[in-house]
Order: C-alpha cells, then sequence, then structure tokens
C-alpha cells in the first residue's frame, strides 16, 4: 500500500459546495474579477494545525456569512491544480507554492436567505450571488480550475436533489 501524497509544494485549501434544500448550488461571483470566468465556489486557505472541516466552515463564514448549514460529506484525499505561468510569475499571487491542494466539503444550507452577507469578513470575495446548478459550475471557474471542479461534481453529485 503507498501513503497518499502531501504536495508538499501546493498550498493546502479547502472547497465548500453549499447545497440549497432544493438541491441546487451556492455560486459566486469574484469580486473585481473580469468574465466570463468569475464564477465560483467558495474556498481558502488553511491555517497552520487547523482542522480540514473547521477551515471550511470558517471560510463559509468568512466569504458568504452563512453558518446555518448541515455536512453532507467531503472528498477524500487532496485534489491539485497547478498554477498557470501568470499566477507563478506573480510572487503576490503563487506566494511561492506550485498551486493548491484542497479538500471539499459539502453542506445543506439550513438557514434563511437574510443570512448572507457578502461583506461578513472585511476581505470581500464576491460581489454577486446567486442559485445554480451543480453540473454548470465547471464551466464558470476559469480553465485551470476546472478539473478539479469536474472531480467536486463527480463527488457530489448525488446531494444535487430535493432535500
Amino acid at each position: 500500500m503507498t501513503a497518499e501524497p502531501d504536495y508538499p509544494r501546493h498550498r493546502p485549501n479547502v472547497g465548500v459546495v453549499l447545497f440549497h434544500p432544493d438541491g441546487r448550488v451556492w455560486l459566486g461571483r469574484r469580486h473585481k474579477q473580469a468574465p466570463p470566468y468569475n464564477w465560483q465556489f467558495p474556498q481558502g486557505g488553511v491555517d497552520d494545525g487547523e482542522d480540514l472541516e473547521a477551515a471550511a466552515r470558517r471560510e463559509l463564514a468568512e466569504e458568504t456569512g452563512v453558518t446555518s448549514v448541515t455536512l453532507l460529506g467531503r472528498t477524500p484525499g487532496w485534489i491539485t491544480y497547478d498554477f498557470p505561468p501568470d499566477v507563478l510569475a506573480d510572487p503576490k499571487s503563487s506566494r511561492g507554492w506550485l498551486g493548491q491542494k484542497q479538500v471539499w466539503f459539502a453542506y445543506r444550507f439550513t438557514g434563511s436567505e437574510s443570512e448572507i452577507d457578502l461583506e461578513a469578513d472585511e476581505h470581500i470575495e464576491f460581489d454577486a450571488w446567486r442559485w445554480g446548478r451543480l453540473d454548470e459550475a465547471p464551466e464558470l471557474i476559469v480553465p485551470f480550475k476546472r478539473g478539479v471542479y469536474e472531480a467536486v461534481v463527480a463527488a457530489f453529485a448525488g446531494f444535487a436533489r430535493r432535500a
């Protein structure tokens, strides 16, 4: 048996797919990012020593204001992507990492839409949001993350139905 790769040159990260009770998913439009690939799911870095699910809940709250959720599942192991050359060339964007390694979490939204607050944190990630279909997400994301989104769609397809 071989151990799972650790990907030491990829930044640890979590992603969140937030499912509406009717099976649609929350999509956020990236703040100050030009179309067409400016919609994505909440995601963010994991602090040193931070539990992955705790990081996912923190990122979801920071980026969307949402805390009323029930855990549905998570992806096993890391899903990785490499940064494209233009991101790697910008030390401010890549921060010395080759890319990101992510664990994704699926949550069912149990609150009211009034809970959604894109200004919940001082670092605004999204300037608009909408409910959409899970299977449309890979076409909305920047191309270098598309493979990750396809893997996430496959992993969480069973949750994309009415609760």
